[in-house]
């Protein structure tokens, strides 16, 4: 056979094996050294170490084989015939008020929550009664005021009859009392039924890292009794400068349950705090006179005849002082006062109880009030935005709204401007140094004492179980 008659490669075949021969080329030492790859050598070349790995494996080996057969065998269950056996129900109970019950299902009661602004007549329009209705309800009671005067979230309850007419009503005249109201044939009859309520203590300790409310939640307070817990100290300590890391709480309160549910929180019982190493107690106590209030442990009111601070302010933006730069008119003028930032519209109470002497426009000042609380002391509040309903000659309680925060007059910015005058001279309203409440008299400070001995010692208790953890 001749050259020519030897079959010409496809030009395929050709570019396959070009690419063959260039891998083979470019691996060449890869593949040599994979060659030489073995998990064990030749038998003729094991060492003890190889003899003994083989011996392992097939004693392993066989015992798998041995064993597992018979505990395939052993966990097998034989199929168990079932049996179906017809057992007599129990007679049911011969007594006719649970054989009525078990018969009968109760009314199907339609609740309505009260809505801001929404009145009862709203409420009957809205589920489709008759405005007779209502009136025949306001005329069942004796005394209609919780019917007239529903607040938001109240709850009330109806049902009806077949035909869609109202059949009954509900609602909760306080917390431990049920009225149910029955509609029939043009007549109302009223039916009382009591609830159990009770209320639970319960103590809680926190300290404070990051914020008070921070350390309220993480020792359970909800944010109300965090703010409780800082009227109860506001007298003594304010939380918006004097607050420090590390300052620490024990807290015994309660709350309200009704029929062994949450009703509302309650209020906070005794309580003590530790502010800068400084520790002040609180424990609330009903006087001879009825007032509930809280009182130190030597029976003293806590309640100071002036409130530290009469806003909630961000920041303090300028101190009293004898001279200072003003920030509008650009001279240097006594500053007779402190400015206390706030955003427009907070809420400016009257620092302790007087009568209003001043109500108005003053240069400077702008919207003014000035309240008169003895023969001898004057508080001062400038910068208003606007008044509350008070007016001059009228008497005011430690609290209560006057005004609010404004930049009424020479003003760069929304703050209070708050003054405290003796004899008419000023004082530094942060320094000045009042006498301390009268005690609890002598003849009721016995009773004080046992009525409120208890939840002291709840205190001391939660304080000392807290101290032993922290010396852990």
């Amino acid at each position: 056979m001749n050259d020519s008659a030897a079959p010409h490669p496809t030009p395929h075949r050709y570019r396959r094996a070009t690419i063959r021969r260039h891998l083979q080329r470019r691996y060449f030492r890869l593949y040599q050294r994979v060659s030489r790859w073995t998990f064990l050598p030749a038998p003729s070349r094991w060492r003890p170490g190889h003899w003994i790995l083989g011996g392992v494996v097939v004693i392993v080996c066989a015992l798998v084989g041995v064993i597992a057969p018979g505990f395939a065998n052993a966990t097998r269950h034989e199929a168990m015939p079932l049996t179906t056996l017809a057992l007599e129900l129990p007679p049911l109970p011969a007594d006719a008020a649970i054989g009525a019950y078990a018969h009968t299902s109760g009314p199907d009661w339609r609740i309505v929550t009260v809505r801001p602004g929404q009145t009862l007549s709203d409420i009957f329009r809205e589920q489709g009664f008759a405005p007779a209705d209502l009136q025949r309800a306001l005329d069942s009671q004796a005394d209609a005021t919780a019917l007239r005067r529903i607040r938001p979230g109240q709850v009330f309850e109806f049902t009806t009859d077949a035909t869609g007419t109202l059949a009954a009503m509900r609602f909760e005249r306080g917390d431990a009392t049920r009225v149910v109201l029955q509609f029939d044939a043009g007549k109302v009859s009223e039916q009382v039924e009591d609830r159990a309520v009770e209320r639970r203590v319960h103590i809680a300790h926190g300290v404070v890292t990051r914020s008070l409310f921070y350390a309220g939640e993480r020792a359970g307070l909800s944010d109300a009794m965090v703010l409780k817990l800082a009227d109860a100290f506001g007298y003594d300590i304010d939380f918006a400068q004097d607050l420090r890391e590390g300052d620490s709480f024990s807290v015994v309160y309660d709350d309200l349950y009704r029929d062994g549910e949450l009703l509302r929180g309650g209020d906070i019982i005794a309580a003590t705090f530790i502010n800068d190493g400084k520790r002040y107690t609180a424990v609330r106590y009903t006087n001879a006179r009825g007032e509930s209030m809280f009182y130190s442990e030597d029976g003293r009111p806590l309640r100071k005849s002036f409130l530290r601070t009469p806003v909630e302010f961000t920041r303090i933006s300028s101190l009293f002082s004898t001279g200072r730069m003003h920030p509008i008119l650009g001279r240097m003028r006594a500053h007779k006062g402190v400015d206390y930032a706030a955003p427009s519209g907070t809420p400016i109470r009257a620092a302790g109880d007087g009568k209003i002497v001043f109500r108005g426009w003053k240069s400077g000042y702008g919207n003014f009030v000035m309240i008169q609380h003895n023969a001898h002391i004057t508080t001062a509040y400038g910068h208003m935005s606007r008044f509350a309903k008070v007016k001059v000659g009228q008497h005011v309680a430690q609290g209560q709204v006057i005004g609010y925060v404004g930049m009424t007059g020479l003003a760069t910015g929304p703050h209070l401007h708050y003054e405290f005058r003796v004899d008419g001279g000023h004082r530094n309203p942060l320094k000045v140094t009042l006498p301390p409440p009268e005690p609890l008299p002598a003849a009721e400070l016995a009773q004080f004492k046992a009525a409120t001995a208890p939840m002291l010692a709840k205190l001391k208790l939660a304080d000392g179980i807290q101290l032993a953890h922290a010396g852990r």
